[in-house]
């Protein structure tokens, strides 16, 4: 029989939120890159990921067409899902919560008056492994080019986030 302590470890879910201003270009790509590679890694029953914006212009919106396509192009993945917006909730909900930028960074913490949660929100590219770049751009307004680049910037983003999350999971089982 299996006791409190090891189910409770069993059904655990690491949770993640991305987050950028919109929910429709960076944080959907993001989110949709990391499901990719949990699933490519097995531990799609460990790990689950959600994207929300900090503004609510989007709200209901799918994914960027242009971001779709970069995705698409870029890594043969479909982006899916539905722009919302940050709630408190998230907060509490979520084990990381990752900001696309310091705006929505700040966006964030803003929403945290006491200050409890902002050990659990972190910008994205400071999991960068080959990116140097400490924000993850914009490319609502850009070309072709910045949507790729923003791609290639959460891949190697999401591959880090990868190995600190199998750490942690790892750490948690002991």
């Amino acid at each position: 029989m299996t006791d409190k302590k090891q189910l409770s470890k069993i059904i655990c879910m690491y949770k993640l939120l991305f987050v950028c201003l919109g929910n429709i270009c960076r944080s959907p790509a993001a989110e949709n890159i990391m499901n990719h590679l949990i699933d490519r890694h097995q531990l799609s029953d460990r790990v689950v990921c959600d994207s929300a914006g900090t503004g609510g212009y989007h709200v209901g919106s799918p994914p960027d067409r242009r971001m779709t396509f970069a995705a698409a192009n870029r890594l043969g993945i479909q982006l899916c899902g539905r722009a919302r917006q940050l709630q408190k909730s998230d907060l509490v909900e979520f084990d990381l919560i990752l900001a696309m930028d310091r705006e929505n960074y700040y966006d964030i913490l803003a929403l945290d008056f006491s200050g409890k949660y902002r050990d659990k929100v972190h910008l994205m590219c400071d999991f960068c492994t080959a990116h140097t770049i400490k924000e993850v751009p914009d490319p609502y307004y850009g070309g072709a080019e910045g949507f790729n680049q923003v791609i290639d910037l959460l891949l190697d983003a999401c591959n880090g986030l990868l190995d600190r999350v199998k750490q942690e999971i790892v750490d948690s089982e002991q």
